[in-house]
């Protein structure tokens, strides 16, 4: 009895100690060539404060979690970094990268052609890797979800006007906790 206690223990701890399983969008759109789907993706910035707390309320919450790992490849971008990311036959740097600096740096090139505002920002790309849309700041989970659930169902799609968006948020239904 005392060795089932401790397994079922083992078993709560690891799937709480489970996180989003982010990948560079590069591993992304290869693995998007042998199994499509759709890509989410955090931009951050190593010195940008709702960046961190997204990080640690959101990207942490059961449910983001499970749905985003069923349904999206998950990526990871430093909007200030120095990763390159090949991206429709371009690929993109960060050559005004200064590592001596502190603080805000010079903006990826890649940040800059998916026209990122602000951070955090999420973007949304397709199974071809085609951009749907940034959604930019912190979201709570259950602010998250709509979009989540709105892009990987393709409604997204049917949502041509503002009055559209607004009858499709008045009328979801969360699941999500916060």
């Amino acid at each position: 009895m005392k060795n089932l206690l401790i397994i079922m223990f083992l078993m709560c701890f690891s799937a709480q100690a489970q996180g989003i399983k982010w990948m560079s969008m590069n591993d992304a759109l290869e693995a998007q060539k042998k199994e499509p789907k759709k890509i989410f993706m955090d931009v951050y910035t190593d010195w940008c404060g709702p960046c961190k707390l997204l990080d640690k309320k959101t990207f942490h919450n059961k449910d983001v979690v499970s749905y985003v790992n069923k349904n999206y490849y998950a990526v990871k971008f430093n909007a200030e970094g120095t990763e390159e990311v090949k991206y429709n036959n371009f690929t993109y740097t960060n050559p005004n990268y200064n590592p001596d600096r502190k603080g805000r740096n010079s903006q990826h090139f890649f940040a800059n052609a998916l026209k990122i505002s602000g951070y955090p920002s999420m973007v949304f790309f397709d199974e071809k890797a085609n951009l749907i849309a940034p959604v930019v700041g912190y979201k709570t989970p259950k602010q998250l979800e709509i979009y989540l659930k709105m892009i990987y169902s393709n409604d997204y799609k049917k949502l041509t006007s503002t009055e559209a968006w607004k009858d499709y948020e008045s009328s979801f239904v969360s699941t999500f906790t916060d």
